[in-house]
């Protein structure tokens, strides 16, 4: 996602000004969008905020726009998302979207993959921190668990390009079930050399959704797909 704007477009039209940081985070506005989740949502950015650089798990640039660039954009993918059932995000990294996504679906068992040590010690780190019943983190790369288990919705967010995303992603995915995931805005130039691959699990055109959140933040592109067989 191109997150250097700091202003979006009202209904007007007119600009307006995105707050940053923790103002942002503390706006009405966000507490009305992430309701009973708000709580748990916040203390997981206060963990970025404090130890995120530190760690290695976000730029310092990114410091200071933590909730727009980073929460409410992975935030944005759960309403495509069910109230319940497995969901596996592959490259969790600091946890984006899949802590967010365990937060704001409790009843959602919600499996968080990624490779690297440091960051698997993040993670279980996160999960103990917010009290997360409902998350498992599993070290390994998304290949690792092809056969070994299927869920109803894979998600991940800037991993790598739709062709490699469904070799890692789709063996993953129930017959029935989705790939559901955050992509940048040219998403749609990716889709044709993904064709082949789509076509292999019975997946015609992708659908590209809009994802937003609050007024005056950035949205983001879903993709969403259904494997078919």
């Amino acid at each position: 996602m191109d997150g250097s704007d700091k202003a979006g477009r009202g209904e007007s039209g007119a600009l307006a000004e995105v707050p940053d940081g923790e103002t942002l985070g503390a706006s009405d506005a966000v507490k009305a969008y992430l309701g009973d989740a708000y709580d748990g949502v916040a203390r997981y950015a206060e963990l970025l905020l404090d130890q995120g650089e530190l760690r290695g798990l976000i730029g310092p640039r990114e410091v200071p726009r933590i909730w727009e660039r980073h929460i409410l954009n992975s935030a944005a993918v759960v309403p495509y998302l069910p109230e319940s059932g497995s969901l596996i995000d592959i490259g969790s990294g600091a946890g984006l979207p899949g802590v967010v996504i365990a937060v704001m679906r409790p009843q959602l068992e919600v499996i968080l993959v990624e490779p690297m040590e440091r960051r698997t010690t993040w993670l279980n780190e996160v999960v103990s921190s917010l009290g997360l019943t409902n998350v498992q983190v599993n070290r390994g790369r998304a290949e690792e668990y092809h056969g070994a288990f299927e869920v109803d919705v894979v998600t991940s967010r800037a991993v790598a390009a739709l062709s490699k995303l469904v070799r890692m992603s789709m063996p993953l995915v129930r017959v029935g079930g989705e790939m559901v995931i955050l992509k940048g805005r040219n998403v749609a130039q990716e889709v044709e050399p993904a064709r082949k691959l789509l076509r292999k699990y019975g997946v015609g055109d992708p659908e590209i959704l809009e994802g937003s959140t609050v007024e005056g933040a950035e949205s983001t592109t879903i993709v969403r797909v259904r494997r078919g067989k």
